[in-house]
């Protein structure tokens, strides 16, 4: 069985009054969390023990969620005092996670791509040292980004470039990479990203099916709208 990582400690200032007295992760959306459709996702392709950070509302996650024994999973739980960013997170989550490459997943988003192939990547990138330790996975420009975040040309991702994607908050982190952060503390990714790219250690892929980021009561009302129809 696989380990995963679902990021869940922000607190979605843009969803507001939504998020009040409901951490983002547990607003519906056809008919269930955004974050179970995340859970049983990682579930269906194997990946059955999960670390998910909390922060914002985190006793109200807990109780939603308990130990993932309702899902065929085992959760564990990494509580921040405070949202820590997703490298804070992922470093503080270190403890939890196994050593080597590790899906890492953010509980808002709503995809139909395949977990199962990261679980395949993960495998390759475990068995060859010289593989990339990151692996990110590039979606095409939503409306409110696009400028996009970085440019894949085949497999390798670039800082900068044209016909930049958006990174669609899926991918892969040897988390080795993360050892010399400080935990407890916030981290911001970006940083970290472009200091890996720079060192050629960053791969990529583009997805081109159903993803959405949920990030205001307009985005949720449509994902709804989308799921219900189907």
């Amino acid at each position: 069985m696989g380990t995963a990582m679902i990021l869940a400690a922000g607190r979605g200032e843009r969803l507001r009054p939504l998020t009040d007295a409901t951490p983002k992760p547990l607003l519906p959306a056809g008919g269930k969390p955004l974050i179970v459709w995340q859970i049983e996702a990682l579930a269906r392709a194997g990946f059955r023990t999960l670390v998910i950070n909390a922060a914002y509302l985190a006793d109200r996650l807990v109780d939603a969620l308990g130990d993932g024994r309702a899902y065929g999973v085992r959760i564990h739980w990494s509580l921040e005092a405070e949202p820590l960013e997703t490298g804070g997170g992922i470093a503080t989550a270190l403890p939890l996670l196994p050593e080597g490459p590790v899906p890492v997943v953010s509980g808002d988003v709503w995809t139909t791509y395949d977990y199962g192939s990261l679980r395949a990547r993960c495998d390759t990138m475990a068995l060859d040292g010289a593989a990339p330790r990151v692996h990110l996975v590039m979606v095409p420009n939503p409306p409110y980004h696009a400028a996009g975040d970085f440019a894949l040309e085949g497999t390798r991702i670039h800082a900068d470039g044209p016909q930049k994607l958006t990174y669609g908050n899926i991918g892969i982190y040897d988390t080795t990479l993360f050892r010399d952060c400080p935990r407890h503390s916030k981290v911001k990714l970006l940083p970290l990203l472009r200091d890996w790219i720079h060192r050629g250690l960053v791969s990529g892929e583009r997805y081109d099916g159903s993803w959405a980021n949920v990030g205001t009561a307009a985005d949720l009302a449509a994902l709804d709208s989308a799921l219900g129809a189907r």
